[in-house]
């Protein structure tokens, strides 16, 4: 994108984000549901597609860009990056890595848009941390494939419009291999989504379980056609990788929204007759806090240039989304600590994002899948003794 237009887009996101969203925090954490006016807003704002081509109607940011959009839109409640993040991240990539033409020109410009919401089933029960051993079968009966299974903390399947589920179709492939990827629109017999689960944090943003009791979907369903065939292990990693990058860039923008709360508070508390930014145990806390943010900056711009030149698409997502899913929890601690009782209680800012915190450590692989996903690349063969 231009620069003059990119710097504008980030301009009207800033201002939509502070302004609107922010004052709207506490309701949204209460109600558990993000206001139907903030959804119509972003989606005249582009944001159901910013990660999306040009081509079907979105604005083609690259990662770094990306990066960067996403630091202003942490800055509030990570429900609202999670009301259209799957479109533009591992649901909307699903198409763009691994979907036929005809595929990408049917579903991509309305995900664009976000008159459709997408939803990526890939976890299970069993099979969280290492989606290789998922065990939800397709087969084929007839023209029509045969969807069998069920599929766990699925982000948005209370809304969605369309599920892209992962599904095993040669059960005597390895593990990374013989799964494929099906377009499953809402309402199809035979697809149930449950209540939506009650999470300890990140009000606002929906997850439930979904069950596929032989849902049929025909041929033109597989994502990639017949070349998408027992691929879908691998279109899998490739939309995660670009999403852990994504997210760690949210995760900075609440780094940086928690910093700036802890600052307000010692500024104007006071203990003893003195502000406690007066303390220098607490000025320890706060200078900590804002260097695990400046790093954290730099770490997350840093992976999506190399991402964005394709030299690095493994260790770089797995680094940053590890050092700054335990970054901002750590600053979240210490904005608690900062804030002594008043911290713990509802209603106050950082007490929420204490909890929203939490969950980073665990989606888009756990801190140590990530560790192992980035010792196993450096060490090869000596990583498996």
């Amino acid at each position: 994108m231009d620069a003059a237009d990119f710097s504008a887009v980030l301009s009207e996101v800033r201002r939509f984000v502070r302004d609107r969203v922010v004052p709207l925090e506490a309701e949204i954490d209460e109600k558990d549901e993000m206001p139907a006016d903030i959804r119509e807003a972003a989606k005249k704002m582009g944001l159901f597609g910013f990660a999306l081509p040009e081509e079907y109607g979105g604005l083609g940011l690259s990662m770094f860009e990306e990066a960067q959009l996403m630091f202003e839109l942490g800055y509030t409640t990570p429900s609202l990056r999670s009301m259209f993040g799957t479109n533009n991240g591992i649901a909307g990539h699903v198409l763009m890595v691994g979907g036929t033409e005809e595929q990408k020109a049917e579903w991509l410009p309305r995900i664009a848009s976000g008159d459709v919401l997408a939803s990526f089933a890939l976890t299970e029960p069993e099979a969280g941390s290492d989606p290789s051993t998922l065990t939800t079968r397709a087969h084929l009966d007839g023209d029509d494939w045969v969807i069998n299974g069920a599929k766990r903390y699925i982000t948005n399947a209370p809304l969605a419009d369309v599920f892209m589920v992962f599904a095993r179709t040669d059960p005597d492939a390895p593990r990374t291999r013989g799964i494929s990827t099906f377009l499953v629109p809402a309402g199809t017999p035979g697809l149930t989504v449950a209540p939506k689960d009650h999470k300890m944090g990140q009000f606002g943003a929906w997850t439930a379980d979904v069950y596929f009791d032989d849902v049929r979907v025909p041929a033109s369903a597989l994502v990639g056609g017949d070349a998408g065939l027992n691929r879908g292990f691998s279109t899998a990693m490739g939309c995660i990788a670009h999403g852990r990058v994504h997210i760690s860039a949210l995760m900075v923008g609440m780094a940086e929204r928690l910093v700036d709360e802890s600052v307000a508070y010692a500024s104007t508390r006071k203990q003893s007759g003195k502000l406690i930014g007066s303390f220098q145990l607490v000025q320890g806390l706060i200078a900590d806090s804002q260097t695990d943010y400046y790093a954290g900056r730099a770490t997350v711009l840093e992976a999506a240039r190399a991402f964005d030149a394709g030299t690095d698409t493994k260790i770089g997502p797995s680094c940053t989304k590890y050092f700054a899913s335990e970054m901002v929890w750590r600053v979240a601690d210490r904005a608690v600590q900062i804030h002594g009782g008043a911290g713990y209680m509802r209603g106050v800012a950082v007490e929420r994002f204490y909890r929203d915190a939490r969950l980073f450590r665990i989606y888009e692989g756990t801190s140590q899948i990530q560790q192992v996903i980035i010792a196993k690349a450096l060490l090869g063969e000596a990583a498996r003794g």
